[in-house]
């Protein structure tokens, strides 16, 4: 993976390291003060600013630094430009959740009114969400299969403002062909959003294949011990704002809850950052669904060791496939390794040193069996999560998708 990952900030003056090197060093340096080496937990809310006019250019965005933990944070920020070398980004807004994450990424491009479409597989809790709890702030969202690029087609409208999938879904494993998926949203004038939480910027970096935003639930493979929560939108800075004006004005016309800026023209002098900028100056100020300094230093933590965990995952949850395939009581197995046709080349496309490390499948004697199976664990946890480096199982029908019809569920 390491010589797939030397792409970085072309515009930077930082040379092109590993993914490994970027994994324990990108955004961090030792602390000026101290000389720590390990980034430091800033647990404050506030910060001192130098004078007057140094507040005032703070607020004006005529410098960087930090004003206030809700909006910007010397920890939090360190995790924030980590996650974003990783992706090969431009720029990162870290979020309390996973489901912060995603929301602070549909206000930003949402209006009463407005549409957008999403994969059908989706991790449950993210249906919801965008079926049920978005559309109570008229926002509406349209399911489709992607696997079949003429039925997304098909449900492009003028009021699409996004689309969205989990290039690696959770937990039906299908893998997405986001190049196919990319080359739509561009004809329509729209940005493609991938969900990359279960394959991370490890396996899978979505904008080297046409992605222009990607979101993570950090809780995940990126924590990977199971002690925190949180979330982070990633903007690759390649989607034009200006030349679709009319699709999205809250970039392109004066914004009312900050001085009246017009985002693609203000932040002009720091590059295509008009989204993620605008996402936490106003919408990261306003819901106030800031990630804590402390849960983004377990982060950074998790992050130094992300390749080799992920090495860990894949290798091991092959195997586990394997011996699933030849149980006499399973009768499916749902792991991209273990997959042919059309899914397995797209995994094979996609991802990048292993399938990730999720297996599902499915038994004989229905539910019961699964309950049973359940009970009966011992060195595995019955934990509604993913990514922990302990070992974790559920039955996702009577858990995170027990609120889905059974329709949804199949």
């Amino acid at each position: 993976m390491s010589s797939q990952s030397k792409s970085n900030d072309p515009q930077s003056n930082i040379p092109a390291y590993g993914f490994e090197t970027l994994a324990v060093h990108a955004g961090a340096r030792p602390d000026p003060t101290t000389g720590a080496r390990s980034t430091p937990i800033f647990q404050s809310n506030a910060f001192v600013f130098h004078d007057a006019e140094h507040a005032a250019e703070l607020f004006n965005l005529q410098t960087f630094g930090f004003i206030y933990s809700r909006l910007t944070n010397p920890t939090v920020s360190v995790l924030e430009e980590r996650v974003c070398a990783l992706e090969n980004g431009r720029g990162a807004v870290a979020c309390a959740t996973g489901h912060a994450a995603q929301f602070l990424l549909a206000a930003t491009l949402l209006e009463t009114g407005d549409e957008f479409i999403a994969s059908k597989n989706l991790y449950g809790g993210s249906i919801t969400q965008f079926g049920v709890s978005f559309a109570k702030l008229g926002w509406t969202c349209n399911f489709v299969d992607m696997t079949n690029a003429d039925e997304l087609r098909a449900a492009m409208n003028d009021k699409i403002k996004f689309i969205f999938c989990e290039v690696l879904a959770n937990p039906g494993g299908v893998v997405l062909d986001l190049e196919e998926l990319a080359a739509i949203a561009k004809e329509w004038g729209v940005p493609l959003v991938v969900d990359n939480t279960l394959a991370s910027p490890y396996l899978c970096r979505p904008f080297d294949w046409g992605a222009d935003i990607v979101v993570h639930s950090t809780t995940k493979y990126i924590g990977g011990h199971g002690t925190s929560v949180g979330g982070m939108i990633i903007d690759s800075g390649a989607f034009d704002w200006e030349k679709h004006s009319d699709r999205f004005p809250m970039l392109n016309q004066p914004d009312p809850s900050y001085h009246g800026a017009v985002w693609t023209e203000a932040v002009k002098p720091m590059g295509p950052v008009a989204y993620i900028v605008k996402a936490r100056v106003t919408l990261l100020r306003d819901l106030g669904a800031a990630t804590s300094p402390f849960n983004s230093f377990m982060f950074l933590q998790g992050l130094e060791t992300l390749p080799l965990r992920m090495r860990e995952h894949c290798r091991n949850a092959q195997l586990v496939a394997e011996f699933l395939e030849a149980h006499p009581a399973v009768t499916r197995v749902i792991y991209p390794g273990m997959q042919s046709g059309e899914n397995r080349k797209r995994a094979d496309t996609h991802l990048s040193g292993g399938y990730g490390g999720l297996v599902g499948f499915e038994m004989t004697g229905g539910i019961e069996a699964g309950k049973a199976f359940i009970d009966n664990l011992e060195l595995i946890y019955h934990v509604a999560n993913i990514g922990d480096a302990r070992t974790l199982a559920i039955h996702p029908a009577s858990t995170t998708h027990q609120q889905l019809s059974r329709e949804d569920q199949e």
